[in-house]
């Protein structure tokens, strides 16, 4: 499926976001409420298996049409999920604070996933969920079934600099942080094209 906001102009720039991570991590709450502007009314969980919105967004003064593919995480879709690395320029690889094996995942399944199907996408860690980290249901949860507490920035920075990527999250229920993710994410490719554009310029012919 693909939806696009009406009453938007033509973007000159496009760019396409592949968003990945283990199922019921909150990826696909996080891009309806990028896209739609508000969280879901119903959040009650349904696994994804493919689904494409594009919508509109402002870096450096310039409009950007972004491409946002929400895919599933479970093992059932794996042959599914890898036609959407195609053409991608952006990966947003997603964990939960409240799942240990979300982040674990991160670089045993999905980054070598990422690595052979979108070698040249500029790849963006994701923490999911961090409202939760003040939900006392979901810290009992967390003490009773793994003996510890949730996931924290620190840890989630520490699994950043492994897979030397770097790092955002955000709490899409309470909308906070999730326009920081895009930005941020945006911001890697426009980056990377202005080193290539100052290499060029430094060029001399002799």
């Amino acid at each position: 499926m693909s939806t696009r906001p009406e009453g938007k102009p033509q973007a000159v720039e496009q760019r396409k976001i592949v968003v990945v991570g283990d199922g019921a991590s909150g990826k696909t709450c996080l891009l309806r409420t990028f896209h739609d502007k508000q969280f879901p009314p119903d959040d009650s969980y349904i696994p994804t298996v493919f689904d494409v919105s594009i919508t509109d967004m402002t870096y450096d003064n310039r409009q950007i049409e972004l491409a946002l593919w929400d895919t599933a995480g479970q093992e059932d879709y794996d042959r599914l999920r890898i036609m959407s690395y195609p053409g991608a320029h952006i990966v947003l690889l997603c964990f939960s604070v409240d799942s240990i094996e979300s982040l674990e995942n991160a670089h045993e399944k999905w980054m070598p996933e990422i690595k052979h199907h979108a070698a040249s996408a500029k790849v963006l860690l994701v923490a999911l969920k961090t409202d939760l980290r003040t939900d006392m249901s979901a810290v009992e949860h967390m003490r009773r079934v793994y003996q510890r507490g949730l996931l924290s920035r620190e840890e989630g920075e520490e699994m950043a600099r492994y897979l030397r990527i770097p790092y955002a999250e955000c709490a899409a229920k309470i909308e906070v942080g999730v326009g920081h993710v895009f930005e941020t994410a945006v911001g890697l490719v426009e980056s990377s094209r202005e080193e290539v554009v100052e290499d060029k310029s430094c060029c001399v012919i002799l």
